[in-house]
């Protein structure tokens, strides 16, 4: 049974309809044509598929849609703006921190979470926090460097 369920997402409302148990991942994807969220494993295992709700990092592929309703959802799409990019964006292309590209958007979204808490952090908190993300091309320091950067210009950097 399909019920329809109102949310935010990068700042603008919207409705889906749909079985309310759909995980939100194919939400964004299929019916709001939001592709930056990707599907790796669909178990919480990679972090591909992670997303903000309400300031929290999630993975988009097992909560289900009903969850989000009335909530506030930021996907990587939501890091350029009219109003310039968010640190993040930009310190990942100045240091060319990606290879395939495939975990960035999830790996973007955890490290904003953290970052957008506001709380003093390192090198090493930033790769605890990033545990659960996984990049196989190896990019890992650039990655690493990039995040602190951004961290560095959000006034947040130890």
């Amino acid at each position: 049974m399909a019920d329809t369920v109102a949310f935010t997402v990068n700042g603008k409302a919207v409705e889906v309809t749909a079985d309310p148990g759909l995980p939100l991942l194919s939400a964004l994807r299929e019916d709001l044509g939001l592709k930056s969220t990707r599907f790796g494993c669909g178990s919480e295992g990679c972090g591909a598929c992670t997303v903000i709700v309400d300031g929290t990092a999630r993975f988009s592929c097992t909560l289900p849609l009903a969850d989000v309703a009335g909530q506030e959802v930021r996907t990587a799409e939501g890091l350029a703006g009219p109003d310039g990019d968010h640190p993040l964006l930009t310190a990942f292309l100045d240091h060319q921190a990606g290879q395939c590209g495939y975990c960035l958007p999830g790996i973007l979204m955890r490290a904003r979470a953290l970052l957008d808490r506001g709380e003093p952090v390192d090198r090493a908190r930033v790769a605890q926090e990033l545990d659960g993300n996984l990049c196989r091309c190896g990019a890992h320091a650039r990655i690493l460097d990039a995040i602190m950067d951004a961290a560095r210009e959000m006034g947040v950097a130890t």
